[in-house]
């Protein structure tokens, strides 16, 4: 009969020759322990990674690619027609920037909703910044052409054209050099 796991490991890390019988024992009880957390880690992977990898998915989605986007304007996302609207570009983290729009609850990157007729200013509050926001070739704004600003010079646009856009942003500190600018992407939605 073979001593017990405990026996013979203990044997084994006191210095005592063990026989072969003993060692051999202790590597079946070691794989035995090794198969087990090989499964029990491959179970939890199968449980885990699918719920992970559709809450990615989800993250990812632009809200221009629904079917009727202008359903998700609300009056806590959307600017009225008659103020302003300011959107924050900052820079964040090692290698991104945000857009936020000047709502109590904004987050960066989030969606505002305007109407038509609307004045947007595009400004950053963190000093010594430069930004850039690029609508693209079908800007909603007019002058539709690239916004460029900084700390000290907030830039104006008025929105025009209906309909669901994601611009590219940009922020860099000054007298930046290679890696020191961030870049992300937001959407605005120029109601009907």
């Amino acid at each position: 009969m073979r001593p017990r796991f405990g026996t013979a490991y203990s044997g084994f890390l006191a210095g005592s020759s063990p026989n072969a019988g003993d060692v051999t024992f202790v590597n079946e009880e070691l794989m035995k322990i090794h198969r087990t957390l090989a499964v029990l880690l491959m179970i939890t992977a199968s449980i885990c990674l699918p719920a992970n990898l559709a809450s990615a998915q989800s993250k990812g989605k632009y809200v221009c690619a629904e079917p009727n986007p202008q359903s998700l304007c609300t009056a806590d996302n959307t600017c009225s027609g008659s103020a302003s609207c300011t959107v924050d570009i900052k820079r964040d983290g090692m290698n991104g920037a945000t857009a936020t729009p000047g709502f109590p609850k904004a987050k960066g990157n989030s969606l505002f909703c305007v109407k038509p007729g609307t004045s947007v200013t595009f400004q950053t509050s963190s000093k010594g910044t430069g930004f850039i926001v690029d609508p693209g070739p079908s800007s909603p704004f007019d002058p539709p052409d690239t916004i460029i600003g900084g700390a000290q010079k907030p830039v104006q646009v008025t929105a025009k054209r209906p309909g669901c856009f994601k611009y590219s942003v940009g922020a860099c500190y000054s007298g930046a050099t290679f890696g020191m600018c961030g870049s992300g992407t937001a959407e605005v939605i120029v109601m009907k």
